[in-house]
């Protein structure tokens, strides 16, 4: 069964501006419940959107895999008054209707877990379901204008832990059938599946305050995550990290960039004990390339906006763990991979939200021996194993 995915964006939000756009421990909102859908067993996931400067990042950033494709929304199915149906409508005419399973994804649920989707799927594919969605189980004591109770006898009124609760909507996963969602035109109908998802994925990011709880329970999330393994892998960013952080340009671009000598030292010395060194940019420098190839570190990965997505699939590859990983960051880009390997490091120079985050805050500044200084951490480390 063709199972495809839609998650529709929209490029103005009057609660919070560009909110789609925004970071979010570090990446574009849009971006989490994105990979996860480029991880689970979606075919493919087409972002549906009128934003233009939203499509130019996935081409740039998702050219390594076909799963991920851009579709241009009509401005009328973008607006605030417009139904997510109808847009959901619009799309499916535009690919002539070509799935089985239809599946809309919600940017504004970050917490959506690979694992989360392809529970949803199942309900369709294996149990039989015409349609299913998320759900989180709440046990709140409910009442309606009236002032008379939903859920609960106001004479009994039972114990959290006697309580069932009940399960609510978080709008974050919905899927269906092509017979059910062309003869409905509704995201769910006909024999309806439910799939528990947990119970911080309640919150709807609707204003800054909604943005800081939920960034909190992400970022927690990655730290709860966390394994501990033999490090294989030291990932590296560069400016900041590699260099000071300071570019020179002159009339032609960019002149020079300042590297350590005795950080190359290092990354040799850790490579003839074992740990493979992988280079992750978000920048395109022919200097950085060169200094590379000079250090002889065989994955380097330009231009990566999304560095959180480009390591998944790289470990994927390799068929490795997070927890194999260390990895060397100083900005708010690196912070999703900061906060997810077994081993995160920040020179003493990083910004300080990276330096609340990191495992260790190295006592060297950048390109002043803090790659070196890693590099000796590790392999004392690894000395365990």
């Amino acid at each position: 069964m063709k199972k495809i995915a839609i998650l529709p964006l929209r490029k103005n939000s009057k609660g919070i501006p560009a909110k789609n756009k925004k970071k979010m421990v570090g990446r574009p909102l849009f971006s989490w419940v994105l990979s996860e859908a480029l991880f689970s067993n979606l075919d493919t996931l087409y972002v549906f959107t009128d934003d233009t400067e939203i499509l130019n990042f996935l081409e740039k950033e998702y050219h390594w895999t076909p799963k991920i494709k851009g579709i241009l929304r009509k401005e009328e199915n973008a607006t605030d008054t417009a139904s997510t149906e109808s847009a959901m409508l619009e799309f499916a005419n535009s690919i002539n209707n070509d799935f089985a399973i239809l599946c809309l994804l919600q940017a504004t649920s970050p917490l959506t877990t690979a694992a989360d989707i392809n529970a949803v799927l199942d309900k369709i594919e294996i149990e039989n379901h015409d349609a299913a969605l998320t759900v989180v189980k709440t046990h709140r004591f409910i009442w309606n204008p009236d002032g008379t109770p939903q859920n609960y006898d106001v004479y009994n009124r039972p114990r959290r832990q006697d309580f069932e609760g009940v399960l609510v909507e978080n709008g974050a996963v919905y899927a269906t059938t092509k017979e059910a969602f062309l003869e409905s035109k509704n995201r769910v109908s006909g024999k309806i599946g439910l799939v528990e998802m947990e119970e911080a994925s309640y919150t709807e990011i609707d204003s800054l305050t909604d943005w800081d709880i939920v960034e909190q329970l992400l970022a927690s999330r990655l730290r709860k995550n966390k394994t501990h393994e033999k490090i294989q892998y030291l990932v590296l960013d560069v400016d900041g990290v590699f260099t000071d952080g300071c570019v020179y340009f002159g009339p032609e671009g960019e002149l020079m960039k300042k590297f350590d000598m005795r950080d190359g030292m290092g990354l040799e010395i850790l490579r003839q004990n074992g740990v493979e060194v992988v280079v992750m940019t978000s920048e395109n420098s022919v200097l950085v390339e060169k200094r590379m190839y000079k250090l002889q570190i065989e994955h380097v990965f330009m231009g990566v906006k999304d560095k959180y997505a480009r390591l998944t699939q790289f470990l994927n590859t390799k068929k490795a763990s997070f927890g194999q990983v260390a990895y060397i960051g100083d900005d708010v880009n690196d912070l999703a991979n900061i906060g997810s390997v077994g081993w995160s490091f920040c020179p003493a120079n990083g910004t300080e939200v990276v330096k609340q985050h990191a495992d260790y805050v190295l006592t060297h500044n950048s390109s002043e021996g803090a790659i070196r200084e890693a590099c000796e951490i590790i392999m004392k480390y690894n000395k365990r194993y």
